[in-house]
């Protein structure tokens, strides 16, 4: 599963760009630039291979993640 091992990579560095963004870590001088644009798109490159390797329709996925969520969520906020 190198996919997987290349998503938590992925994750990582995308975790670690955020703590050095609003966290307290500091990056080091040595570590290389990176910018937000660039990891997310990294991350969902990632995920496309996987959900390509698996025959999983993103389309598909996504539509029932947003339905699952605007439901779930309707009540949740306070309309303004």
């Amino acid at each position: 599963m190198v996919i997987v091992a290349r998503l938590f990579e992925e994750g990582g560095e995308f975790a670690r760009l955020i703590n050095h963004m609003y966290g307290p870590k500091v990056k080091k001088t040595t570590e290389a630039k990176q910018n937000l644009e660039d990891e997310i798109g990294d991350l969902m490159f990632t995920l496309m291979c996987f959900a390509n390797s698996h025959k999983i329709d993103l389309d598909k996925a996504i539509s029932k993640n947003i339905d699952k969520v605007f439901s779930r969520d309707k009540d949740r906020y306070k309309k303004k």
